[in-house]
């Protein structure tokens, strides 16, 4: 079992060098032959950064060009053409995973029931903020979904010879990976020890631009697949109140998340049903572009122990 990597990325300078440091540093059982970044018209330092920086690295880091953003199913789709692995990990390009992730993510694929695995993202944003909290809502809330019927996303892996290509016209592509996967009777598998951290966006405008792109692509692909990933079928109020602390603060930023939440959802609806919108190439919500090295600390949870994968 071999493991080629898909990064998918339009303008990530201020990410794309510490990015690849992370992959090109991490060990696994199975070989990470290539990675591969897919460069969708980036008109900053991003494709300098890749082929200066990162050649002659082992395994070989390859540029690969979209003259113009086409949107980022179409770049997988180039990724899946290239590549020459048996295991696709996809990931975006403003994540960074910890050590140990991709040995965590690709494991579950010994079982051959097994078609698609997705890890656990970690916010960096500071929790003490209006949106620094509701960003960390949002992925616990994912990560309690997750752990009850797969929800994945941010960082992916699936078997390459079960996928060939994804339409262009999809904005939520992972979903629709789940969706092609459970249909042809594989198991989705969650791993929370992958841990991949991300940077949700830091004001309202950024975050309205993310929710109401991903709600109309769930409904793009409950329409044409029928298919409804577990945001939508699973109740989000009770879930949200599980290890809840009541404070004066809590409940306030609680109401304020939550409206944003339906704010973005209604946006995406009327994009969908009204304005027949498709999202595949989609605003850039700008906030969510860099993940500054310092905020890779002892304070966030890394599986890196000696007995985990890849280490033994």
């Amino acid at each position: 079992m071999t493991i080629s990597i898909g990064i998918c990325c339009y303008n990530e300078e201020k990410n794309i060098g510490q990015l690849l440091a992370s992959l090109l540093s991490q060990k696994t059982d199975a070989p990470i032959g290539e990675i591969l970044v897919i460069s969708s018209g980036s008109t900053d330092r991003t494709d300098r950064i890749v082929e200066k920086e990162f050649s002659g690295t082992i395994p070989p880091v390859v540029l690969l060009r979209q003259r113009r953003r086409e949107g980022k199913a179409s770049a997988i789709n180039l990724f899946l053409k290239h590549m020459s692995g048996d295991i696709a990990v996809l990931e975006s390009g403003d994540t960074i995973p910890a050590p140990g992730t991709i040995a965590y993510l690709t494991e579950p694929f010994r079982d051959r029931n097994v078609g698609m695995t997705g890890g656990h993202p970690i916010p960096v944003n500071d929790e003490k903020t209006f949106m620094g909290y509701t960003v960390h809502l949002l992925w616990r809330l994912h990560h309690r979904l997750a752990m009850r019927k797969p929800k994945l996303g941010e960082l992916v892996a699936f078997r390459r010879d079960l996928i060939d290509e994804i339409p262009i016209d999809t904005a939520v592509d992972e979903a629709f990976i789940e969706a092609i996967l459970q249909k042809k009777g594989y198991d989705l598998r969650y791993v929370p020890e992958a841990l991949v951290y991300n940077r949700g966006p830091e004001n309202v405008s950024d975050f309205l631009k993310q929710r109401r792109r991903i709600f109309a692509g769930h409904l793009h692909l409950l329409r044409t697949k029928g298919y409804a990933p577990s945001s939508m079928n699973v109740s989000i109020v009770k879930l949200l109140f599980e290890d809840f602390t009541f404070s004066p603060r809590n409940l306030l930023y609680t109401a304020g998340a939550m409206s944003l939440e339906l704010y973005g959802r209604l946006l995406g609806s009327y994009d969908f049903f009204i304005r027949k919108k498709s999202h595949h190439i989609w605003h850039i919500a700008a906030t969510t572009k860099e993940i500054p090295a310092g905020k890779l600390d002892a304070r966030i949870p890394v599986p890196d122990s000696p007995a985990g994968p890849g280490r033994r």
